[in-house]
């Protein structure tokens, strides 16, 4: 039975529309502070993120930023996939993908402990984290501006840019290769640091809730926040058609090298519906994995453009 959407012009949606991404966001990583603190973290970390899914899922219905975004493209099976095809095989049992740096931090822990690097060990945890987030998000923010402006790859992060609505199930639509290399170029520098467990942890955490958020199709209203976080309203920019608009806003979590790089944008309209690509990704799971190898893949994704055109 479909969810009755809350009325705009209604008390109840302006406060929650103000009050949602926060409390989504604050909710998730309160639930990750009392997993971690269990005997049984991945296991309860898991089950937080899956109730945030259910919670953003339920909200996209009561409130959509696009309805027509609620219209089946036909790739509910394909971005589950890639999802757990992408954030670990390993979670497939959990049913959730997203916490794979948490599992890899885990059975990397004996290693961490006893790794001498650079790292602040002496600071607080919670500075710890946020000096692990920004370096963290250097590393985010390179990786995903070169698989814009490169076409070694952009053929594999298309698959990421080639749905035309966004919603929470579509938030892990990456190719295999997309994620390892934004993982190399943001966990490798911080493990030569020596940053420890808990930093891994924290920081697969916040990667993990905003990235629920940023792909939520739920009308938030995140105000001064899109100056700090990487935000809906700013992923949707991100997601745009048009090149303009499309190439911006790189980083995930907060938007500091985004300011810095001068590829923030945010402009004073609603942001983008229009989104996608201009070139074809393959019908299928397997055939989308193996798309970005060949050729004639190639010359699908980017639409019949000659590669050349493309760097």
């Amino acid at each position: 039975m479909p969810i009755p959407a809350i009325g705009p012009t209604t008390r109840a949606y302006s406060i929650l529309s103000v009050s949602l991404w926060p409390l989504l966001y604050g909710g998730g990583l309160l639930g990750a502070y009392f997993a971690f603190r269990s005997e049984r973290p991945v296991l309860w970390f898991n089950v937080v993120y899956l109730s945030v899914v259910l919670a953003i899922g339920v909200f996209e219905r009561l409130m959509p930023y696009a309805r027509r975004w609620h219209h089946s493209d036909g790739e509910a099976f394909n971005d589950v996939a890639h999802t757990l095809m992408s954030k670990g095989l390993v979670q497939v049992v959990a049913a959730v993908g997203a916490s794979f740096p948490l599992l890899v931090a885990t059975f990397a822990q004996p290693v961490l402990a006893t790794h001498n690097g650079l790292w602040p060990t002496q600071w607080p945890l919670f500075a710890q984290v946020v000096l692990g987030l920004f370096l963290a998000e250097f590393g985010l923010y390179w990786a995903h501006r070169l698989a814009h402006e490169r076409l070694t790859f952009w053929r594999f992060h298309a698959l990421h840019h080639s749905v035309v609505r966004l919603w929470v199930v579509n938030t892990g639509r990456f190719h295999i290769v997309d994620s390892l290399f934004k993982a190399i170029l943001s966990q490798v520098p911080l493990y030569l640091l020596g940053a420890p467990l808990p930093v891994f942890l924290w920081i697969g955490a916040v990667t993990a809730f905003t990235g629920l958020l940023t792909h939520c199709n739920i009308d938030v209203r995140t105000g001064w926040l899109d100056y700090v976080f990487s935000t809906p309203r700013l992923h949707r920019w991100h997601h745009s058609r048009k090149l303009s608009e499309g190439n911006t806003n790189y980083c995930e979590n907060v938007i500091l090298w985004d300011q810095v790089f001068g590829t923030y944008f945010n402009p004073p309209r609603p942001s983008s519906v229009d989104i996608g690509i201009s070139g074809t990704i393959a019908r299928g799971f397997l055939r989308q994995l193996a798309q970005p190898f060949s050729a004639a893949g190639l010359r699908e994704i980017l639409g019949g453009r000659p590669a050349e055109a493309q760097e």
